[in-house]
């Protein structure tokens, strides 16, 4: 292994190490933070000076246009061993499950309005001879627009059994978070190391180049969200104030550290959605010093405020928010990263668990730990669930009679689980592999509604003596449905029957 330097150095106000995780980081989102592995290598007063000391190459990444405005500006200064631009051609690689073309077009992936959901992904197999390291591990479950059009997510899984040797990974495509389920992550970027266990996420921004090795061994396995055209940002706080939901300063970028390495390596970026390959004599990790805010960071979920509701009622799902991206359109986001953690459930005279509902945004729910209660499906660590935009979705009938009879009175939820959801305003396309390949999707059943009663047939008697007594028409003898052609119903009958619902069966095939 190539001698690193820097990565274990003192910097000010930063963390301290722990058994579960050896490395240092700043703290700050947002931040422009400065980081030098060698003390005064940073350029004074000056980003590209004639000579930078050492003989470093000096070299700017952008993650915003140049004339964005300073509160959207991203940029990050490198002074580096040799510049990213010293490699060889690019070979196109086999894609495998990856998926850059949401489409209407593409006949890889398809627009299913039913709810779905996949049992825990598998894991590749341990053998010496089926390595799968991390940049061959992703395999693509849905998605919205493309890269090229700077707008959209894409939804990935990945699973892992072995560690990235003299190799490094880059996304062009857009700005990956990444969960990890199933075992810790050890990510070397170009500016530090992390290490990244369940429980905490990892966001890694277009265009910087990293390493992930598996400190406890294989297999691993997480969840990735990219985001094509935009950057993850804090959700405003409105009416909250300062304070609640993920903080600033629980966000933790990491310190410049660089490798003394002359071997070969191979570095595989994405890119539209495709894998190539290229090869240099060097490794990409030999940046001495930086300064910028377009920075890797991770954060503990667990740090999360809950915000809720103390008396009635229930909020909407975005108070559950660590990070949010625009869309192109104002005021929509593209996409909500939302997080379930243990909390107090207390309000009274309300429907506790989420209420049946329909909207816009597709939700994609996954698992890290614990047990979720939150679906009509079964939901494990590992798997994930679907909910269509617009289609509506909610509880089971057996959790709602629960709920609806239950002595309410302070409870714990979420306890020992960390559940969350992808919001995305749009609405996604399943891939061939996530319908087909994947060998863990389990469609909900077309009769799972089937027992769902409509109590308010229960209370005709009740119903029709408050009709009389508001001195209004009563309902017929029976169900309004036993209505007959012989007997039509009345102008003033449908008056009072707003809402019946018919429930019929449908076929489960969506394919």
């Amino acid at each position: 292994m190539a001698p690193s330097f820097g990565s274990t150095a003192q910097h000010a106000f930063s963390t301290t190490p722990t058994a579960e995780d050896p490395y240092r980081y700043q703290v700050g989102f947002g931040n422009r933070f400065a980081s030098e592995a060698i003390p005064g290598t940073l350029p004074f007063a000056r980003n590209t000076p004639q000579k930078c000391k050492y003989d470093l190459y000096s070299e700017q990444l952008n993650g915003s246009a140049f004339i964005s405005s300073r509160q959207m500006l991203q940029n990050v200064w490198m002074y580096r061993i040799r510049p990213a631009v010293a490699h060889r051609g690019f070979t196109p690689l086999d894609s495998g499950d990856v998926e850059g073309n949401f489409s209407l077009l593409n006949p890889r992936v398809h627009h299913v309005p039913q709810q779905l959901a996949w049992d825990p992904f598998m894991m590749p197999p341990s053998s010496s001879t089926s390595r799968v390291d991390f940049a061959h591990g992703i395999h693509t479950i849905a998605g919205h627009g493309d890269p090229t059009l700077e707008e959209g997510v894409a939804v990935h899984i990945y699973t892992a059994n072995a560690s990235m040797q003299n190799s490094a990974f880059c996304s062009a495509d857009g700005d990956m978070l990444i969960l990890p389920q199933e075992g810790r992550l050890s990510i070397q970027t170009e500016l530090g190391r992390m290490m990244v266990r369940p429980g905490e996420l990892v966001v890694i921004q277009k265009g910087i180049r990293f390493k992930i090795t598996l400190p406890d061994g294989g297999p691993v396995r997480g969840y990735i969200q990219e985001i094509f055209g935009s950057h993850y940002e804090l959700p405003e706080l409105g009416p909250l104030g300062s304070n609640g939901m993920a903080h600033q300063r629980d966000f933790e970028m990491p310190i410049a550290s660089f490798d003394i390495d002359e071997s070969p390596w191979e570095i595989v970026y994405k890119y539209c959605g495709k894998l190539y390959m290229c090869k240099q004599d060097h490794t990409p990790f030999d940046v001495v010093a930086w300064h910028g805010n377009y920075v890797p960071y991770k954060y503990l979920l667990t740090k999360f405020v809950n915000v809720g509701n103390l008396e009635k009622d229930q909020m909407d799902p975005t108070v559950y928010c660590v990070l949010t991206a625009r869309s192109k359109i104002p005021g929509v986001s593209l996409t909500d990263f939302l997080v379930f953690t243990p909390r107090w459930s207390v309000a009274t005279d309300t429907f506790r668990p989420p209420y049946y509902h329909r909207n816009m945004s597709t939700e994609v729910m996954g698992l890290l730990y614990g047990t979720y209660g939150g679906s009509s499906h079964v939901l494990e660590p590992g798997g994930l669930s679907y909910e269509a935009s617009f289609m509506p979705h909610g509880e089971t009938y057996e959790t709602w009679k629960e709920a609806t009879t239950v002595e309410l009175k302070p409870t714990r939820v979420c306890e020992n689980t960390i559940a969350f959801m992808f919001h995305i305003s749009m609405k996604l396309g399943i891939t061939d592999y996530a319908l087909h390949r994947s060998g863990v999707l389990h469609a909900s059943p077309a009769d799972q509604w089937d027992n769902l009663k409509g109590h308010f047939m229960d209370h005709i008697e009740e119903i029709n003596a408050d009709l009389c007594a508001a001195g209004l028409p009563t309902l017929g003898s029976g169900s309004p449905s036993t209505t007959s052609a012989a007997q039509p119903a009345t102008d003033d009958q449908f008056d009072n029957l707003a809402g019946v619902v018919a429930l019929s069966n449908s076929d489960t095939s969506v394919f």
